[in-house]
């Protein structure tokens, strides 16, 4: 991104003028060092989460998934 129009353009985004594409976000991920996902997260627990999981290597997610898919509440709502 230009830094010449990189704060009118953060200001189209801010304010729902419009949208970046697919493109920009993934430059913008990589600069904030955020996961892609971060952008969709419609709550701060969900970004924390997304920024925490991305950090984790494989095996720590798959750790991860198994023991949410054990979770008694999951069961529960089976």
């Amino acid at each position: 991104m230009d830094p010449g129009s990189a704060s009118g353009r953060m200001n189209h985004y801010e304010k729902g003028r419009h949208a970046p594409d697919i493109d920009t976000l993934q430059r913008l991920a990589k600069e904030l060092n955020v996961p892609l996902n971060f952008f969709f997260c419609t709550d701060d627990v969900s970004a924390e989460l997304a920024c925490l999981i991305s950090a984790m290597d494989d095996e720590q997610r798959k750790e991860l998934l198994e023991k949410l898919k054990n979770c008694p509440e999951k069961k529960q709502t089976q």
